[in-house]
């Protein structure tokens, strides 16, 4: 019975929730309902899509734009001010193709402050993105990212460093209407 209601709690949250165009009803659903840690001034829009309840830590200003799966069978952090792009998919389950049973693992994401990530990027389990790492639109990360390094191509390499120099003071937390 408890393994139903957690399927239904997620198919709620999946098929109606992330349908609203309310910020405050999906915010009160991921924090209540979902057992997600959402800090001040960060929106998840709509559209957005969890493979789990609980293990999702958000700081504060940051947003995760519309269409990304995020897959929360273990824990994801993603600290202050970043800003995630649309249809982002963050990975933290996958197989040992290697298991004679094909066994499942299932591996942590961090994501540091002031991150980037472009559009349609996919984060594979076990990274962290460090502080001030740009991801590019499309990339495919499959190792960890550094502080300040810009990464792109599939698989992700290196491409350039920011500007370390930067003091960075921007919110990246933004809310569209019915978005």
């Amino acid at each position: 019975m408890k393994r139903f209601f957690s399927e239904l709690r997620l198919y709620v949250c999946n098929h109606v929730i992330a349908h609203l165009p309310s910020h405050s009803l999906r915010l009160f659903y991921y924090r209540r309902i979902m057992g997600f840690k959402i800090g001040r001034g960060s929106t998840i829009l709509m559209n957005c899509s969890f493979d789990s309840t609980r293990n999702l830590i958000i700081g504060q200003n940051s947003v995760i734009n519309s269409n990304c799966r995020i897959d929360t069978r273990a824990k994801i952090t993603i600290g202050s001010n970043v800003s995630i792009s649309q249809n982002v998919i963050l990975l933290t389950a996958d197989h040992d193709m290697d298991s004679p049973d094909f066994g499942g693992r299932n591996r942590e994401v961090i994501i540091g402050d002031y991150v980037w990530i472009g559009t349609s990027a996919l984060i594979m389990p076990n990274i962290t993105i460090g502080e001030a790492a740009v991801v590019a639109a499309g990339a495919i990360v499959t190792k960890n990212v550094l502080n300040y390094n810009i990464v792109g191509g599939v698989p992700a390499k290196f491409l350039r460093e920011r500007n370390r120099q930067q003091k960075f003071i921007y919110k990246a937390s933004y809310k569209r209407l019915f978005q």
